[in-house]
This record gives C-alpha cells, structure tokens and sequence, in this order.
C-alpha cells in the first residue's frame, strides 16, 4: 500500500517536476548561451585593441627603431593571434580542443569563459548570426599574417640601420594605416553582428521562458481542475453510495416501499406531533395469501406482492407512508386524518384490492384484505400501543370473516364489510 502510495504521488507530481525541469534546462541554457556571446563580445574588444596596439607600436618601431617597442607590438599582436589559433583549432574536423583552450588564454581571454566560447562556437557555428561574425573574424587572417611579416621585415631592416628613405618610410606607414582601417571595419562588424545576435538571443529565449512560465501554469491549472473533478466524482460517487445504503437500510428490497424500520421511525415522529392534528394508522394483512405460494410458488407470491404494493400507493395522499411491514403485512400511516377521513381511505383501498383479480399461468385469484385502523388522537400514546391497536383491530377483521374494515379509535369498534364475500381463491 505504501508502495502503491508513493507511485501515485509520482504520478501526480511528474509533470510539475517535467515542466519545472524544463525551465531550469532552459533557464540554464539561457544563462549560458548570453554568457558565452557575453565572452565573445568582450574578447573582441580585446582583440581590435590588441591589433590596434599592434600597429600603433610597430609603426612608432618603424621611426624610433626602440626593440621596446616592438617588445610591445609582439605582445598586443599575440592576442588577435592567439584567438586566430583557437578558431583553427575549433574549424579543425575532428575538433582539436586542447589546442583551443591554450589558444583562447593567449587571446586575453578569462580562464573562466573558454569553455563556454568553444561549447558557442561548436555547436553553434551555423547560426546566422554566429556564422556571420566567424566570417567576418576569418577575413582578419590575411591582414594579421601581413602585420606579422611587417614585424620582421620592419626589424630586418632596423638591423641593418634606420630607415633612411622618406618615400619608404611614408609607404610602410600608410600600409599600416591601412590594415587598421580594415581591421576596424571587420571588428565592428564582428561587434555588430554580435549584438544584434545577442539581443535576438535574449528575444527568443525570453519567448521561450515565458511560454514554459504559461506552460507551467496551464498544467497546473488543468492539473488542479483535474483533481477537483476526481474528489467532485468521489465525493458524488459517496453520496450516491450513502443514499443507496440509507434507501436499501430503509426500504423493502422487493416491492421498493419503505420496511417496518422505516415505517416505525416515522410513525414515532408523527407520534412526538400529534397534539398538531390527528393521527390515523392502517394494518393490512392480506387474506389467504398463502394459497398463491403453495399453488403456485414463491416468485408467483413475490409478483403478487409488487402488483399490491403499486395498487396500495395509488390510494395514498403525498404526505402518507405505504410500508411492506413483512410477509403479506402492510401498513399506512396518514398524518392529519380524522377517523371518518381513515375509514373512508381504507374502505377505498378494501374495495380496490376486491376488484383486483391476480392472473399467473392461466389461473386467477381474488385478492381481498383483512384491514385494522387505528385512529390515534392522544399525544401520550406510544409506538407500542399505536401498533397494538391497529394490529388488533387487524386481527378482529379476520376473526369477523377477512375482507372487512375493522376500527379500533380506543373508545368503540367500527367495523365496515364488503358488499358480498368473495372466494380467497378461484381457478
């Protein structure tokens, strides 16, 4: 049961820990993809200072011939360099990653960020975007293979002595000034499209967030209603069940009217309200019932019964109880009933039952009832003497011949009989 228990829970809790999951991975994916284009940007500005250095030393290491500043041109060229290197290392087929990750620290770089510029740049190469930039980036590599070829050809002369020649002083010069037009052109493209790229990033994944964020909250939603649908059919499915048991506990199981439990709590009700009005008790007990059971069978006896209890129910007023009290015994209590009022109610109710005739395989029987009133207009009386006079005003009208009305008001008998006797029984 625990286990069975625990499982179910899981069930119920699975496609918030899903959804929830989701927008972790997403929320975690997010994180990283704008800290990676975070770390590009930044190593761009970098990288077109570092060039911008590079050619700023080399050309003051053109007129001045100081090996300090060209110390200094090496080391600002060794960042676009290195970062050059990382990307060959990355374009490579299979991927060379251990070279990348020396190539980017030598490109400036944080030790922090490499990881996640070549998790970019690997798997997301073929993003327009990214794509884009990778191009742009690329088409520095001529431009920085000549600045490193004037380094040496630079110093190659500055070996042999300082640059005499005006004219060649002015060319070398211009040339320089040259590649760091056209480095800035591609680093500012590089940076633009990086951003653009970015933010189109941020747009999407913000998207993407928030579709989670409206997905977790329709689940939870459609989850909730689920599970107020699932108590609403439980506690209908109760109820339904509650009412079943109490009309099963309080009805006869055969003919559907209410059984002698149910019909003594209501007549101890009316019993604790008659001082509001009259009270009348009627006791049927059907005359020779046992004839159709032995000559016919029970379930002859059990169609009888129903076929009566219709008939008695169509005599009563809604405010009347018709109850199966066992047997062939049924009994009626009708509140707010003057004795004239109930004799009159169970005449009908004799008179009906002797033109009933009851039909079963080819053979027909007369019905008739011996019937005992009890007409009860004394608050003190109790359940047990209200049944004992109806009862024995019952047992009277048998005694006197069946098919009669006998009643007992505690002061004098009233008895009303049929017109004409009528067979118990008849082929």
């Amino acid at each position: 049961m625990k286990g069975r228990s625990f499982l179910h829970v899981i069930k119920l809790v699975s496609p918030f820990v899903m959804v929830v999951v989701l927008q972790a991975a997403v929320a975690g994916f997010s994180l990283e993809v704008m800290s990676s284009v975070r770390a590009y940007v930044a190593g761009e500005a970098l990288w077109s200072r570092s060039q911008k250095n590079a050619v700023y030393f080399l050309n003051l290491y053109l007129h001045s011939g100081d090996t300090s500043q060209f110390t200094q041109y090496q080391a600002s060229l060794a960042v676009p360099i290195g970062d050059e290197f990382a990307r060959w290392a990355l374009e490579r087929d299979p991927v060379d990653v251990e070279a990348a990750r020396i190539g980017f620290p030598q490109g400036g770089n944080h030790p922090d960020d490499v990881p996640g510029l070549i998790w970019l740049f690997r798997y997301f190469n073929r993003v327009s975007f990214l794509q884009e930039a990778i191009r742009e980036w690329a088409a520095t590599d001529p431009m920085l293979l000549e600045l490193s070829i004037f380094g040496e050809v630079i110093r190659s002369e500055w070996e042999n002595g300082p640059v005499q020649d005006p004219h060649r002083l002015q060319v070398l010069s211009s040339r320089l000034s040259e590649l760091n037009a056209q480095f800035t052109v591609h680093a500012n493209r590089f940076s633009t499209v990086l951003g653009e790229g970015s933010r189109a990033i941020k747009l999407t994944l913000t998207g993407i967030n928030i579709v989670t964020a409206i997905a977790l909250v329709l689940l939870l939603i459609w989850h909730t209603r689920r599970l107020v649908l699932q108590r609403q059919a439980f506690e209908d499915a109760l109820h339904a069940e509650k009412e079943r048991l109490a009309f099963q506990a309080s009805h006869d199981w055969l003919t559907g009217l209410s059984n002698r439990r149910a019909f003594e709590a209501r007549l101890q009700g009316e019993l604790d309200a008659a001082a509001a009005g009259s009270l009348s008790l009627i006791l049927l007990d059907l005359d020779q019932f046992k004839n159709v059971n032995d000559t016919c069978g029970h379930l002859a006896g059990d169609r009888l019964l129903c076929q009566i209890s219709r008939l008695l129910q169509q005599e009563r007023r809604p405010y009347d109880l018709v109850a199966r009290l066992g047997g062939d015994e049924f009994g009626l209590i009708l509140p707010r009933c003057s004795p004239a009022g109930a004799v009159d109610i169970a005449e009908r109710l004799r008179c009906s039952l002797e033109m009933f005739t009851f039909a079963w395989d080819d053979r027909c029987f007369a019905v008739t009832a011996s019937i005992g009133v009890a007409c009860i207009a004394d608050g003190d009386t109790t359940l047990e003497d209200a049944m004992r006079r109806a009862d024995a005003a019952c047992y009277r009208a048998k005694e006197k011949g069946r098919n009669r009305v006998q009643v007992d008001s505690g002061r004098l008998d009233l008895v009303v009989v049929a017109a004409r006797p009528r067979e118990a029984a008849r082929a």
